[in-house]
């Protein structure tokens, strides 16, 4: 479930991320930008929506960009990867799993 915060919050972060990016030796280009923006708007729940809402703002940018970001966003420390697998309507198949029988 994506998370809420508000604007100043965001604002602040944004800041704070570019200013890490920044010290790791990376350029902060349009497309780091926009997928910088899609991320901290906390409107998505993998690569794939990140990817999706990223390129109806920038047609450039493809899904090996959204990859290369969240990984060096990890790097960083800025968020951490959550595997999750589940079916429509259903509680995670991780959840579930426990109550199987061997």
């Amino acid at each position: 479930m994506p998370w809420k915060q508000s604007e100043e919050s965001r604002t602040w972060q944004k800041e704070r991320v570019i200013q890490e990016l920044r010290s790791q030796g990376k350029r902060m280009t349009k497309q780091r930008m926009v997928l910088l923006d899609v991320i901290l708007s906390g409107k998505w729940n993998c690569c794939k929506e990140i990817y999706y809402e990223a390129a109806k703002r920038d047609a450039a940018i493809g899904m090996a960009t959204v990859y290369r970001i969240v990984s060096t966003l990890e790097e960083i420390g800025v968020f951490s990867r959550c595997y999750r697998y589940s079916l429509p309507d259903r509680p995670c198949l991780e959840d579930r799993a426990r109550d199987w029988p061997d």
